[in-house]
């Protein structure tokens, strides 16, 4: 996609400014009438925490078109939460890019990370934003799929696929119907959003914290407007040909759970080979699909669910972003090697709500962000003799190419330098997102800073006090840690 009328606006403040050109080349400009000036509007709000705290606050929204490339486009709304700075001499907005890609600011600043927007605003107000077609921003309605992933069909690589190709496909059919530009949900368009908010508080320049897809969002927004961007914290680094993951390197935080596991005696004894078993039980199911039944709660008969290696896989990809997933991984292999899997069939039952509906927002982002050939070729390779095999991506690559206008090309996911100080933290026990892509998506930012968080896992700001004291820190411009320790999370083991 192009996006003319930011492209141009970036080359001028670029050359202003002294920033970094990106390595990829801009798009070339062609001429396009003005957009009309952004301008928000504010209203007096009451936020509540999930615990109950109320802060004074500020309800705030503008409008963009939804598509800039198209001169007769609709415009959407965006919206936000302000929390006015407590500082008297409070530096530029700092706006919190959630993760997801569907997650949105203002509810994540309800949750555990309610304490660290209120203690930045020290430095200045902070700004939980509602990205494109989520929360306040909201525009479109999530697509049902009809037919349902049916009740008596098997939980299944071949199954799954399928229903969510067909399905997505059809999704985006109903959404254009509808009248919603669904090509437009792109990162790209995402970032430019963030411009447009910056221009609509007034501000001069925006700081920007965010966190795995919204770390993506936030280098997007380095890119393409360098010169609006005062400094930034980012971490479960996404980089932008990082959309899908490297399973080898899954596979690593593995070995170092077995690292956990053999310090640990008792551990040690019940859970010699995690990888092997892992991959036994996989097979096996692979091989014989497994048909298990049990009761709901409240339901008056039992279901029956079948499923197969790769359902398990799915199910261990969504517990591996965090230390306490990876500690239950080991207790719920054991009872799978053993044949029972009463407690997997519900958490596998489960995914028949999970393809229940579409909301559009997600699916798009990562499909246009997609991936280069190389990237996939790698990930392809990787997934094809590592422990979650191409289940640790889904539902990418499995649905690429149904949509193939979305992508935004390699241009967009091309590496680039920076001088935007910046602050990169990583967990090595986050299975989702590595200090190894870090370092690498990082290299060409030439005031960069990193903090590796050992036993840390991807929900990294609400972990421990001395991460939220070290954001605080970086955005005060004051010295950061290089390496904050956790003791390593307890492995499960069958009750005595």
């Amino acid at each position: 996609m192009r996006h003319v009328f930011y492209a141009a606006a970036l080359t001028v403040l670029a050359g202003c400014s002294g920033a970094p050109e990106p390595t990829a080349p801009a798009p070339k400009a062609e001429a396009v009438a003005p957009l009309p000036p952004v301008t928000a509007v504010f209203e007096p709000y009451v936020f509540t925490s999930r615990g109950g705290v109320k802060v004074e606050a500020e309800k705030g929204s503008f409008t963009v078109p939804e598509n800039r490339d198209d001169p007769n486009s609709r415009r959407i709304k965006i919206g936000f939460v302000r929390f006015p700075s407590t500082s008297a001499t409070p530096g530029d907005p700092i706006v919190y890019l959630a993760g997801g890609p569907g997650g949105t600011g203002t509810d994540t600043a309800t949750g555990p990370r309610f304490s660290l927007f209120m203690a930045l605003r020290e430095v200045a107000d902070v700004i939980a934003f509602d990205q494109r077609g989520t929360g306040l921003s909201s525009s479109m309605t999530p697509c049902v799929n009809v037919p349902p992933f049916g009740a008596d069909t098997p939980v299944t690589r071949a199954n799954i696929v399928a229903f969510n190709r067909s399905s997505l496909t059809r999704c985006f059919g109903v959404w254009e119907q509808a009248g919603v530009d669904i090509d437009a949900y792109t990162t790209l368009e995402n970032a430019h959003d963030i411009e447009d908010l910056r221009v609509a508080l007034g501000a001069r320049r925006v700081n920007l914290w965010g966190i795995s897809y919204g770390s993506h969002l936030g280098l997007t927004v380095m890119k393409y407007h360098p010169a609006t961007v005062g400094r930034a914290v980012l971490s479960g680094i996404e980089g932008l040909d990082q959309t899908i993951k490297r399973p080898a390197l899954t596979d690593k935080v593995f070995a170092h759970v077995q690292e956990i596991i053999d310090a640990d005696p008792a551990a040690h004894a019940l859970y010699p080979d995690l990888a092997g078993m892992m991959r036994r039980v996989h097979a096996k199911l692979n091989a014989h699909p497994a048909t298990v039944s049990y009761t709901p709660a409240g339901a008056a008969a039992p279901v029956s669910v079948t499923f197969d290696g790769f359902a398990v896989q799915l199910l261990v990809s969504s517990m591996t972003a965090d230390p306490a997933g990876f500690a239950r991984v080991p207790l719920m292999y054991r009872a799978l090697d053993n044949g029972d899997y009463q407690q997997v069939a519900p958490l596998l039952n489960g995914f028949r709500a999970q393809f229940a509906a579409f909301r559009g927002m997600p699916e798009a982002m990562d499909l246009a962000s997609g991936a280069t050939a190389a990237r996939l070729a790698l990930t392809n390779r990787e997934a094809e003799t590592s422990l979650l095999g191409d289940a640790l991506n889904f539902p990418m690559p499995h649905v690429m190419g149904v949509r193939p206008q979305f992508d935004l090309g390699d241009d967009f996911r091309a590496p680039f330098r920076s001088d935007i100080p910046a602050l990169f933290i990583s967990g090595t026990l986050d299975g989702r997102t590595y200090p190894d892509e870090a370092a690498e998506e990082t290299k060409g930012f030439s005031n960069r800073r990193r903090l590796i968080v050992e036993n840390g896992g991807h929900n990294i700001y609400e972990a421990d006090k001395r991460v939220a004291d070290a954001v605080v820190a970086f955005f005060k411009g004051e010295p950061t840690p290089e390496t904050i320790v956790f003791a390593p999370p307890v492995i499960a083991k069958p009750p005595a």
